[in-house]
């Protein structure tokens, strides 16, 4: 029987739910102030957590800046408690990078003031990664603070035990079986407070491995409770065998680390049997998931590899700017912000910090594009087609891009005068007063004309190639479109059904897939936080659509487009009559292009029905037992039915164990055939089937409360509030980018791809923004180094945070080690997840699924 009980003082402090960040903010500067108060003049109130998230300072200070010295000291002191994060991130839904730049700027903020809490603490995400232990060692922390997400079957029935990645990572955990605001406002009443520890104390005692319990003492916004030591009192009466008193968790982990023999558990841990993890999340807000995705796929694809080839051309690395977007979108990464069971209210501010993060990143990388441009030689001519690769290696493949002129005609040739051939699918006239309004203020009103121009070219590793504009006689001949019946090259070939699905044929293996991406709708009886069908739902399909269908050859790219409507119930009690009194218009897009292994998605939704799911559908042509896709810095291998889906009800699962999962970029088959999806938009599958052979890809589901009770998937009480969010209906158009690719080791290599596209940047004779020149002339080509074709995935190129040098990080799914071949750059040494040195590491090796960061010269 466990002797001693931690009263932990804390506060959970959602920045936004069904209440806005700036409701928050007021209570938060009120219940600051009296926390600031309590510690600075009560000797004996040892201790206060501030959530384990630094963003709550930043908040408060905005408003109370005079009050910064005064938090120091208290931190020093050992008595306010802050980090490891900058917010309580969500694990399941956002990339590896945004959860490791989550840990570096909040244990970076928080060392501003003392020392930081060094656990990972995250009382409420909405099931654990996998991938958490590796990336909190990578930080240096070894202990875990959560709660949702693990039952005994994971192995153990305790609530202190170790947790494993499953290929690296470990750290000791303190579960809160019941979660993190058992102790919120307390009653001083002693029978009152005797009833309530009755439920919880025997739970406690029964999951403890020895004589130390937890009473987390805070809620969601909850102010300090004065009462405490009241409080602590009565305690003692109701248990006298216990003592009770102010702590920390360090102190729980202090006595828990001298446990012999403590249970280990292993993998991603997304249970709901005894608390709510929320599987089908994943779809809520489909539009803001779509926002994220796409967002974060820029900076750590585009933007930072870019600002670090400016750097080394000897341009400034902007750490400020890049650490100020990375800010915007965690502020979105809360896990009920990330999951989007809010308000609507409060989504409308996710939207605009997803839309000002996006705009400083396209801004910041058209900066970075020009800057690079602007210093090559003028020499030769101004006008310039510079065009970018940002993965490590040479890539032969179709430049996608546009030029802005005057010239009637011109060529492309290199700085040795070599020419290019080039085909032209569009043109448009640009009015000059958007080019520079300088131009038709002296009275030049001609306008320019804007080129879509495709070529063929091997553009360098890691670096850029430009390619000259020089005007010649003539005019630019557009390449004819012609209508043809399938689209083909040397890797697929695409053809279109009347109901406008798609049969595709891999070539080099020699399958076709007939009749692919069928849209599926389905009835949505859900909230925000879960999908569930009506128990006897009334499905429609795309089968028997009828589609106008065409495919468009430009030479080197195809399109095919298959526009259709489907008619599908208006609403619940449409569906539930089996009336189909709404009609749901469809335009599914595909590009192949010449060289490339992809097949490019684009899909718009025009959505006037209420309360419904709508899946893509992929079939396979063969039976899967599991699947295979991306999390945080890896792979990973789900059943496609948990075998908890036939003992949920007798156990009394909180909801049912749908294998409804997320993906990150990839999701296929562990079979060694069929089409894998890519995705640059949403992250939910689940394959479905009587052979389980199509992978379905949740494209949006539209739900009209934040929270319900009593749900199909999910008895019992709602979670969140029963709040009306007409919003999340998603009513109107929608925009998905996804892409299919064929099944095979490199996927991951194949996704990254798929999200790296060659950039470009056309440099005229005009200006809106005047720049001075670099005081250095950049090459024609560029390539800032070189790794050997090998099986990885490039993580991230960033300029070290504090050292004058470079941070690759690096990891691969498919084999037991790789090593990489890098040439052009020194390998200085290998460093943790917070650029620390760990060791002298001068070649850059990658075990299974570990990701590795190194320090480049």
């Amino acid at each position: 029987m466990a002797k001693h009980v931690h009263v932990i003082p804390h506060m959970h402090w959602d920045r936004e739910w069904y209440f806005t960040t700036e409701e928050s903010r007021i209570l938060l500067v009120n219940n600051m102030d009296e926390i600031l108060e309590r510690l600075e003049t009560d000797e004996n109130y040892l201790y206060y957590m501030l959530d384990g998230q630094t963003a709550i300072l930043e908040d408060y200070f905005d408003v109370k800046p005079e009050n910064l010295e005064r938090v120091r000291k208290l931190v020093q002191q050992g008595k306010l408690i802050v980090g490891p994060w900058y917010t309580q991130t969500d694990e399941m839904v956002v990339g590896g990078e945004s959860i490791v730049r989550n840990l570096l700027y909040g244990l970076k903020d928080s060392r501003k003031f003392g020392e930081p809490m060094m656990i990972g603490y995250l009382p409420d995400s909405f099931g654990q990664s996998e991938k958490m232990p590796q990336i909190l060692n990578g930080f240096g922390i070894t202990r875990s603070i959560f709660w949702r997400g693990s039952s005994e079957r994971h192995g153990t029935n305790k609530q202190n035990f170790f947790w494993e990645g499953n290929e690296g990572g470990k750290v000791l955990v303190h579960l809160l079986p019941l979660g993190y605001a058992i102790g919120k406002y307390l009653p001083a009443e002693k029978e009152a407070l005797a009833k309530r520890m009755s439920k919880y104390m025997p739970v406690l005692e029964h999951g403890a491995v020895n004589d130390e319990i937890a009473l987390p003492n805070g809620h969601d916004q909850m102010p300090i409770q004065q009462n405490i030591y009241q409080i602590m009192d009565t305690l003692k009466e109701i248990y006298p065998d216990k003592t009770f008193f102010l702590s920390r968790y360090e102190k729980i982990f202090d006595e828990l680390e001298k446990v012999p023999d403590l249970d280990t558990i292993k993998g991603e841990l997304l249970d709901g049997k005894y608390m709510r993890v929320h599987r089908s999340i994943f779809s809520t807000r489909a539009d803001l998931k779509s926002d994220n995705t796409r967002i974060e796929n820029k900076i750590t694809n585009i933007l930072e590899p870019l600002a670090s080839i400016a750097h080394k051309l000897g341009f400034s690395y902007e750490h400020g700017l890049v650490e100020n977007i990375w800010k915007d979108i965690m502020k979105n990464h809360a896990h009920d912000s990330i999951g989007c069971c809010c308000s609507d209210k409060v989504h409308q501010q996710i939207a605009d910090r997803f839309f000002l993060a996006e705009d400083k990143t396209d801004e910041l990388i058209k900066f970075y594009k020009r800057k690079i441009t602007d210093a090559i030689s003028q020499e030769i001519t101004l006008d310039k087609l510079t065009v970018f690769n940002l993965l490590p290696y040479e890539r032969d493949n179709l430049v996608d891009a546009q030029i802005i002129t005057k010239m009637k005609n011109f060529d492309l040739v290199d700085e040795n005068g070599k020419s290019y051939d080039f085909t032209v699918t569009k043109t448009e006239i640009v009015d000059a007063g958007l080019i520079d309004r300088q131009i038709v203020h002296y009275g030049d009103y001609d306008p320019f004309v804007r080129y879509y121009l495709n070529f063929v070219d091997v553009i360098p590793a890691m670096g850029y190639k430009t390619f000259l504009i020089k005007e010649k006689d003539g005019a630019v001949a557009q390449t004819a479109s012609t209508l043809v019946s399938a689209a083909e090259n040397e890797f697929f070939k695409i053809s279109l059904n009347t109901n406008g699905s798609f049969n595709i044929t891999d070539k080099l293996a020699n399958i076709e897939y007939p009749a692919v991406l069928m849209i599926e709708d389905g009835s949505d009886d859900g909230d925000e936080y879960d999908f569930s069908e009506l128990e006897d739902d009334f499905i429609v399909t795309s089968k028997d659509a009828i589609a106008e269908t065409k495919i468009v050859n430009f030479g080197l790219q195809s399109i095919a487009v298959a526009k259709f409507e489907m008619c599908i119930p208006k609403d619940l009690d449409s569906r539930k009559s089996k009336v189909c009194d709404s009609k749901m218009g469809i335009e599914i897009s595909a590009k192949l292009c010449a060289k490339s292994k992809i097949i490019d998605l684009e899909i718009n939704i025009d959505n006037q029905s209420k309360d419904h799911r709508v899946r893509l559908l992929v079939p396979q042509g063969i039976a899967s037992s599991f699947s295979v896709s991306d999390n945080q810095f890896g792979s990973i291998k789900r059943p496609v039915v948990d075998s908890a889906m036939a003992v949920w009800e007798q156990e009394k699962w909180d909801e049912r164990p749908d294998s409804i999962y997320p993906m990150l970029s990839y999701v296929a088959s562990d079979n060694s055939t069929g089409l894998a999806v890519l995705t640059n938009s949403v992250r939910e599958f689940e394959f479905i089937g009587t052979n389980f052979d199509t992978i379905a890809i949740t494209l949006f589901r539209g739900v009209g409360f934040l929270g319900k009770e009593n749900l199909y998937r999910r008895p019992g009480r709602p979670s969140g509030i029963k709040m009306a969010t007409p919003d999340s209906q998603l009513l109107g158009k929608l925009h998905f980018e996804l892409a299919l690719a064929a099944n095979d080791p490199h996927l991951a290599r194949t996704a990254k791809e798929y999200l790296t596209p060659l950039v470009w940047y056309n440099k005229m004779p005009y200006n809106a923004m005047k720049l001075n020149d670099a005081p250095f002339v950049a090459p024609y080509n560029f390539s800032m180094f070189t790794i050997a074709d090998s099986d990885f995935v490039l993580s991230v190129l960033k300029k070290a945070e504090t050292e004058d040098g470079y941070i690759l990080r690096a990891y691969q799914s498919s084999a037991d080690e790789v090593v990489i071949n890098l040439q052009g750059i020194a390998i200085e040494y290998e460093t943790n997840l917070n650029e620390d040195k760990i060791n002298g590491q001068t070649k850059i090796i990658l075990p299974k699924n570990i990701v590795k960061s190194y320090f480049l010269k």
